[in-house]
Parts: structure tokens; sequence; C-alpha cells
């Protein structure tokens, strides 16, 4: 008679299969990448959002390849933050969009999704799209990178009362973000040293860890790129972005 296998013999043989007893090759662990672009008057006025759009082509390129050690995320997307006015919808372009793009041909596409004409900056508004879009796609639990390419400066709706020394920081909502995932980070790139600062000291938050980059130290990327090698040999570009912007950011627990 056939014995029945008992149930530790049957999650062996699930274990070895799930490890690639199927014969399919080693995928990336899940992980969702979501990119933010600024297209407000004030990151325009501040004359870094071109230079932001040629490195979020290449910080794309990159990851979707796996260049350099970066990370490969399973589910990207990319929208822009604000609006012409507070809480607009704005689309989210998929992963889809962007495999099988040169990074030239990323760049262009950017340019012409996120023409730099909005005049509201509505970062409490990206971030419950980017939690109900994590929501609807059933990206739960998997690690969530959030990428801003802004000067950071929050625009506050009109008619808008603040209380008394009330910094606009301090209405920034991450609530949305918090239990998205075990480990959920919003990266600020192009703010200047004091944006960034406030950033880190007065947005309220639980669990959502928070990185800035000064634009000084962004604007430097392209000292590393060098014109005469593939992407897949920019080794000293890639390490500049591992250092500098996928930085591994510690739990800081501020409310």
């Amino acid at each position: 008679m056939r014995r029945v296998p008992t149930l530790a013999a049957a999650a062996l043989v699930a274990a070895v299969t799930a490890c690639g007893g199927s014969g399919q090759p080693d995928r990336p662990a899940p992980s969702t990448l979501i990119l933010g672009i600024d297209v407000s008057g004030s990151f325009r006025n501040s004359r870094n959002y071109d230079d932001a759009i040629d490195f979020a082509a290449l910080y794309i390129y990159a990851h979707l390849h796996g260049l350099g050690g970066l990370h490969e995320p399973t589910a990207l997307f990319i929208s822009s933050v604000g609006g012409v006015r507070p809480g607009e919808p704005k689309a989210f372009h998929p992963i889809n969009d962007f495999e099988g793009r040169t990074e030239e041909q990323i760049a262009a596409d950017l340019r012409t999704w996120f023409p730099n004409v909005d005049a509201y900056t509505d970062f409490n508004a990206f971030f419950q799209r980017t939690s109900d879009l994590v929501k609807e796609r059933g990206l739960i639990l998997a690690p969530l990178n959030v990428i801003l390419l802004s000067d950071g400066v929050p625009d506050v709706p009109p008619g808008t009362r603040l209380a008394a020394n009330q910094s606009p920081f301090a209405r920034l909502d991450l609530t949305p973000l918090e239990f998205l995932s075990r480990s959920v980070t919003v990266r600020l790139l192009y703010a200047n040293p004091t944006v960034g600062d406030d950033w880190k000291r007065l947005v309220p938050r639980r669990r959502v860890r928070i990185w800035t980059q000064e634009s000084q130290v962004m604007v430097g990327w392209r000292n590393h790129l060098h014109l005469d090698r593939p992407l897949d040999q920019q080794d000293d570009l890639w390490k500049w972005v591992r250092d500098n912007v996928d930085f591994r950011v510690r739990t800081a627990r501020l409310l």
C-alpha cells in the first residue's frame, strides 16, 4: 500500500521546489520602487528639474537591469508630485512602460509625461495615492522605496491656517505609508540642506525611514559618469548611487 506523505515531507518537497526545483531561473525578491517627480514652479525655478530627469532615467534603467549590484524591483511606478490644484489625481506609469527602453528614451518619456508646468506640490496626495496603488496591486508587505525628485518644499493649500509656530513640514502626512510593509523608505533628492533637515526633524512618522540628499551632492552624479563606457561598465557611477541614494537608512521613531 502506498504511504501518504507526512506534512513534514510535503513541506520539504515544497521548499525544494520553491528553491529552484522547477528549473526556473532565480528571480529577485519582491520589492516596490515608486518615483515621484516634482513638476511645480519652485522646483523648476531651482534649475534642478532637467538634472533630476536625466538622473531618474539612468536610475530607472540601472535598477531594471540590476547594474552595479543595484536591486531589481519587481514592481515600479512613476507619477508626478502635485498638479494644478490640491489633491489633483495623477496617473502612475507602470514598469511595463520602461522595459526595453534605453535611458535616453526613458528621459524623453519622462519629459513628455511630466512637463514642469504644474503650480502645486502636493506630497500628501502623492503619499495617499501611493498607498492606494500598493493596496490595489497587492504589493503590501514587499519592501517599499519611494523616491521624491523634488526641492522638498511643501505647498500649503489656499485658505489653510497654520497654528502658531506650526511648520508646513509638520503637516506632511506619512500615515498612509506606515504599515504597507516592514520596510518603507522615503528618499528626498535635490533638497537644500535646511529643507532636508526639516524633513528629518519635523515630519511626523513612526516606522517610515527618511533619507535626504542635498541638491549640491545630487548634481555630482555626472562626475562619475564616463561617457566612453557602456552603462554596464559604469562601476564608479553605480557605487555613487549605492552610497548616496540607495543608502540603507535606520528606522527613526518620531512623533
